[in-house]
């Protein structure tokens, strides 16, 4: 008998991230998942409509990995991992006081610093294979 394991922070951040149907359909709705999961700092965050499609293509491409098999969107991945590329994100020598992510941005824009903190929660995700559990 296994023992049922809560999601990590991550897992929680990338299940709410690609579970965004309707809260991505906007640029104010993507400054309402920033600020509630604290990727951006509290005030006024101008939200382009590049940044916007970009969160999308992320949230597009993950959602194309976690699907998986014969219904994997190679053009959605392939967006996905070119938003990824364009993120700065660097390794913390210690762990911050969540002890969440091991990465953190390397950016200075506020929304791209968020889309990073995303980035970041991908890839603990990935290393614990936890995205597994996320499937869909």
């Amino acid at each position: 008998m296994t023992t049922p394991t809560r999601p990590g922070r991550a897992a929680e951040l990338i299940k709410d991230f690609v579970s965004a149907d309707g809260h991505l359909a906007d640029r104010a709705d993507l400054a309402r998942f920033l600020r509630k999961y604290r990727l951006v700092t509290e005030g006024a965050i101008p939200i382009t409509l590049a940044d916007l499609d970009e969160a999308v293509a992320l949230r597009d491409g993950i959602r194309a990995v976690l699907a998986g098999g014969a219904d994997t969107d190679p053009e959605a991945v392939a967006r996905g991992q070119k938003v990824l590329d364009g993120l700065r994100v660097t390794v913390r020598m210690e762990p911050d006081a969540d002890g969440a992510v091991p990465l953190a941005p390397a950016v200075v824009d506020e929304v791209r610093r968020g889309l990073a903190r995303v980035a970041g929660a991908w890839a603990a995700v990935l290393a614990t294979e936890e995205w597994r559990d996320l499937r869909a």
